[in-house]
């Protein structure tokens, strides 16, 4: 299954995070099931996965929302990658990013992982940083408030509403590396 993708939802388990700036990611590949009229189902590797593709005779894909807590995304993704034969530079992380403003979105490939622990502990994981992300902006906490204490606080009213926009955006940013390639990827999603 090397020809497929593994794409990523970085997140908490646990209804008490399953709204909060930390688990966006893991609202993205929702939104990305939703689209595949598919569910979930849990993998020994630690993880609810998802395998389909993107549109009839289109790429293969595996949707993974990892069962450990964020700073421990690690091995369930490897797990993973070694289990379906899927290479690193075929790995994308959905995942929060405060350096990011509210609903924007940032894609890249590789580079370090600021302050993030998810990306940190793939990092490891993988022996590489070469992998797709997809960086969904949450913004920066307010005043003086801590960056950990700020992601695991749910999204406010006013964000709230314009939540299922953005999920909505990330799905199509995901969707779009996959079929057309980074570039144009950025090129479609960067500044918008």
């Amino acid at each position: 299954m090397s020809d497929a993708w593994l794409v990523v939802g970085l997140g908490n388990p646990g209804p008490e995070y399953a709204r909060t700036r930390h688990n966006v990611g893991q609202m993205v590949l929702d939104e990305l099931a939703s689209r595949l009229g598919g569910a979930f189902k849990v993998h020994k590797a630690r993880a609810q996965v998802l395998e389909s593709r993107l549109r009839p005779g289109g790429p293969r894909v595996v949707l993974a929302k990892p069962l450990t807590y964020m700073n421990l995304s690690g091995g369930p993704v490897a797990g993973l990658a070694k289990f379906y034969g899927i290479p690193a530079e075929r790995v994308i992380a959905v995942h929060d990013e405060i350096d990011i403003p509210f609903a924007a979105l940032k894609l890249k490939i590789g580079g370090g992982e600021g302050g993030h622990n998810g990306l940190r502990d793939m990092s490891k994981a993988l022996s590489t940083k070469d992998y797709y992300r997809v960086r969904v902006g949450v913004g920066r906490p307010p005043g003086r408030m801590d960056a950990a204490s700020y992601v695991l606080k749910p999204f406010s009213s006013t964000e709230g509403k314009e939540l299922p926009f953005l999920l909505d955006d990330a799905a199509d940013a995901v969707e779009h590396l996959v079929e057309n390639g980074l570039l144009e990827a950025q090129q479609r999603f960067h500044g918008r």
